[in-house]
């Protein structure tokens, strides 16, 4: 039996492949408040610009590729079994070849249904105002907001509970409910914590093993450590 293994990602993960982090120092995205961009009170109000902001995120998106990171996550793959719980909305852990993804967040290369929330499409084009779903309801980007529920928090802390290894990368662990998908690992649980900045300190949780890198350098790094050990 391969040994399970559970990777959080955070938008540090995504970094190194050209994609700015959620928010910058000053709290706001690419800009703009976050309560006009990823809330339902700042699509209804103005529709047309929270559209537009993602649809210049999608664009963006598609000109990027993954990074060794993602690679390696992959590469993971030829010896444990792993699934990745992602905060982040682009496909760039897909796009590497990784075959257990789960979007906390939801993805930016899909859109859904603002009347039935199950109707949701494949997107890698503009989404503009009145293009409708099937049953004639505008259509909207298919990400978690602020204010809205994460639907599949529970299938990833049920996954989470399965880890014999739990490696978080690129995310500080103070986003909830997110982050209390920690508090989900079995105790004794080798967890890694790969970040150039980490928020916690390895006396924090038992069995922590922090590398301060980014992704790109410290994913390859613990992935190689790894492997090596399970040969």
């Amino acid at each position: 039996m391969q040994k399970k293994i559970v990777v959080l990602t955070g938008a540090g993960m995504s970094a190194d492949s050209g994609i700015r982090t959620f928010r910058d120092a000053d709290g706001l995205w690419e800009g703009h408040d976050v309560m006009e961009v990823a809330s339902p009170f700042g699509f209804a109000r103005n529709p047309y610009l929270v559209l537009d902001f993602y649809n210049q995120r999608r664009r963006r998106l598609l000109d990027v590729i993954p990074n060794p990171g993602h690679k390696m996550l992959v590469e993971l793959e030829q010896h444990f079994n792993v699934t990745i719980i992602t905060q982040n909305v682009d496909d760039l852990h897909e796009r590497a070849g990784s075959s257990h993804v789960l979007h906390l967040h939801g993805e930016l290369l899909k859109v859904r249904s603002t009347g039935d929330e199950t109707i949701v499409l494949d997107w890698k084009k503009d989404l503009n105002l009145g293009e409708t779903c099937s049953k004639g309801y505008q259509l909207r980007p298919h990400i978690v907001w602020f204010g809205e529920e994460v639907p599949l928090l529970s299938e990833a802390a049920q996954i989470t509970v399965t880890a014999d290894i739990l490696i978080i990368i690129g995310t500080s662990m103070q986003v909830y409910p997110a982050a209390g998908l920690l508090n989900y690992a079995r105790q004794g649980t080798p967890i890694y914590f790969v970040d150039p900045k980490p928020s916690i300190n390895a006396s924090d949780f038992e069995n922590l093993t922090i590398i301060p890198a980014r992704a790109a350098k410290g994913v390859p790094t613990l992935v190689t450590d790894l492997i090596r050990k399970e040969l």
